[in-house]
């Protein structure tokens, strides 16, 4: 055992290594030593995640104004109804934009379905710049069905909380923000952009979208030219 009690990953490795129908000596070999650092990984993702439980309550959110789908003007602290954390997630899709960004679209869709899970534990939102209206058409267009949407008032929340740079561009924000009180606090924010390594694209760890994850288990990986599109052609996948 570990000075943590935690049995040593590659011992738990070959505890479990089992070979499938005609795996070579070799390929078993690396495929064990491969388990002992996805057991690592795991392990180091837990530890991150409690790391980020424990962070104390960050600064407290100005007075935002928003539009909910009813019209009605509501506040960041009327987004969490029963619960005292929020997730939102500000998209690109401002009002010059024609069509939001298909990362941004793909990311939704895989929220979109467990969303109904989600919110028996937290509540979720999603915040754009374009009348709610319109992003409701596109989310009915794409299927989803329990999302619910919000337009910023003014630019000054994404501004604050690096959805929308000075010259006007726009960028993903995904925020977690804490109820205290009365007072809603901000938690966590995805900040590693431009931590990326060479050769790759800015993203985080662990990814909250599976696509991207279910990529980086096959052998072409993610790829460093594709991104996801919002229209393919009819082919059979």
């Amino acid at each position: 055992m570990s000075k943590i009690g935690l049995v040593p990953a590659a011992e738990l490795a070959a505890k479990v290594n089992k070979p499938f129908p005609n795996d070579s000596v070799a390929y078993r070999k690396a495929r064990t030593a491969l388990l002992a650092e996805e057991i690592e990984l795991r392990r180091h993702i837990h530890r991150v995640a409690a790391q980020r439980r424990s962070l104390p309550l960050g600064g407290k959110a100005p007075a935002y104004k928003f539009l909910d789908e009813s019209g009605k003007t509501v506040t960041l602290a009327a987004m969490f109804g029963k619960h005292d954390t929020l997730i939102t997630y500000f998209w690109m899709y401002g009002p010059k934009r024609e069509r939001p960004c298909p990362m941004c679209t793909s990311l939704l869709g895989a929220f979109d379905v467990p969303a109904r899970d989600l919110t028996q534990r937290v509540a979720l939102a999603v915040i754009g710049r374009s009348p709610v209206a319109r992003q409701l058409a596109f989310a009915r267009e794409r299927g989803w069905r329990n999302l619910r949407f919000f337009q910023c008032i003014g630019d000054d929340f994404p501004k604050d909380y690096r959805g929308l740079a000075p010259d006007g561009s726009e960028w993903p924000a995904l925020d977690v923000w804490k109820k205290d009180g009365k007072s809603v606090h901000h938690f966590w924010a995805g900040e590693s952009g431009g931590t990326q390594d060479p050769g790759q694209d800015p993203h985080g760890a662990p990814d909250p979208t599976p696509l991207w994850t279910l990529l980086d288990l096959t052998p072409e990986g993610r790829g460093t030219k594709w991104y996801p599109k919002l229209e393919y052609p009819d082919t059979v996948p």
